[in-house]
């Protein structure tokens, strides 16, 4: 237990800052059995329930987990080492699909966009007290919700869809709670889940989105909230249905105190309809990110919910940056305003990558997902050593150990970094890294 590294400390705090960073320094591996807080204590020289409180505190930080009698011990994958450090570096002349970003070449240009809102900021000055949602932005977003059949709620701006999420989270939930997440699953969803006290909950899922049996199971278990990604799942791809929309409506009114909230971080990239579960609940919010459209450093989402969960997040965010710029706000509305992107050109260019990749390991007996976005998943038996073997047929690709909880292996190529060309090309690497005698090779 622990190996060579004592827990110091004489303060609740003392004591759990000795042991963050020690799994931050990677002294404490994941999985690592800690002292019982009684031996602890007798070791330290303090009372048993200070080592209570510094377990207590680890936990609500993601950094260790407590199984009754079994005792507490680091996380498997503690909110001290994020998901995205799950990575291989990508030596010189190796094509890098592994990102997950998107194609540079259909992002638009950004220049007059900023201008004419640095010139809107000249003439009038956003100043202390003002509305936080640009008047016109609002009712943009209004319009494109009920476009797509989202109830009418009010709505707010985030800093990214991530920001929007970690407030509604910690709106509504307290630490310790559980939260029903898709499995796999976008990356930093899975180290924000932690990082705030919470439990994730795995929620299989298949190319039309969650598993209704998967997402009823984690609602029975007591998750308080479920988080949906309505299209371009990240990493499979996967994009609900109406007949799984339906479904899994059913499924939440049968818990209507659940936090829904949906994720179209894919809208102005998919050709595909929303088919939202917005109103199944009593408490839900959908959130849109401009990243994948307009382009990552943006930073830029608009959402709406019922009243209750906006006014909450409206009041979360006042007491932190206040409100987001409007000079990012006006520049974001003039690029949507004036169709600056082509969101059909943009969804067929990224369609036609996806499919070309998709039937050409297909043709080769590999089965892949990726239904919509710019993200195709393929399940492996050996994780690690098709990563490997891919990377020295020149490919380097996303492991799936950063978007897993409890599901199979995988790993994810982002098309978006690929022409159509390219995609027999990648199909033949694919194939020989994966097919039958794979494993036994060797790359030292």
């Amino acid at each position: 237990m622990l190996g060579e590294y004592r827990i110091e400390g004489r303060r609740a705090a003392e004591i759990s800052a000795s042991v963050e960073r020690a799994v931050g320094a990677g002294r404490l591996a994941p999985g690592e059995l800690l002292p019982p807080m009684r031996e602890l204590a007798v070791e330290l020289g303090v009372n048993p329930n200070t080592v209570a409180a510094a377990y207590r505190t680890l936990r609500e930080r993601g950094v260790i987990e407590t199984a009754g009698r079994r005792g507490s011990r680091v996380r498997p994958r503690p909110a001290s080492t994020p998901r995205d450090l799950l990575q291989v570096e990508v030596p010189e002349g190796v094509r890098d699909v592994s990102t997950g970003n998107p194609d540079p070449a259909l992002l638009p240009a950004l220049g007059e966009a900023f201008a004419a809102a640095a010139a809107k900021a000249a003439r009038n000055p956003v100043l202390y007290g003002e509305e936080a949602v640009d008047t016109e932005l609002e009712r943009m977003a209004v319009a494109a919700f009920a476009a797509d059949g989202v109830p009418e709620g009010p709505v707010a701006v985030t800093s990214g869809a991530l920001d929007a999420i970690e407030r509604l989270l910690a709106a509504h939930l307290r630490p310790g709670d559980a939260v029903a997440v898709e499995d796999p699953g976008w990356g930093s969803l899975l180290d924000l889940v932690p990082a705030l006290g919470l439990r994730p909950v795995p929620v299989a899922v298949d190319d039309e989105g969650p598993l209704p049996g998967e997402a009823d199971r984690a609602l029975r278990q007591g998750a308080r909230a479920l988080v949906v990604t309505d299209r371009a799942q990240n990493p499979t791809g996967a994009a609900v249905s109406e007949a799984r929309a339906r479904e899994l409506r059913s499924v939440l009114a049968a818990h209507p105190d659940v936090l829904l909230i949906e994720d179209d971080h894919g809208h102005g990239i998919v050709d595909l309809p929303l088919f939202p579960l917005a109103g199944a609940t009593r408490h839900w919010a959908l959130v849109r990110s401009f990243a994948k459209a307009y382009g990552p450093d943006l930073r830029l989402a608009v959402l709406t919910g019922d009243a209750v969960t906006v006014d909450r997040l409206r009041g979360r965010q006042r007491l932190g940056p206040g409100w987001v710029s409007h000079v990012l706000q006006d520049a974001v509305l003039h690029l949507w305003r004036s169709g600056a992107v082509d969101e059909a050109a943009v969804a067929a260019s990224y369609g036609r990558r996806r499919e070309a990749l998709i039937t050409a390991l297909r043709e080769r007996g590999v089965a892949a997902q990726g239904r919509s976005g710019m993200n195709v998943w393929l399940p492996v038996p050996d994780e690690t050593g098709a990563v490997a073997r891919l990377l020295h047929s020149g490919w380097a690709v996303a492991p799936g150990a950063r978007f897993r909880l409890s599901s199979p292996p995988g790993v994810r190529l982002t098309v978006s970094a690929m022409a159509v060309e390219e995609a027999e090309a990648v199909a033949d690497a694919v194939a020989s890294a994966t097919g039958p005698g794979s494993a036994g090779r060797r790359y030292d």
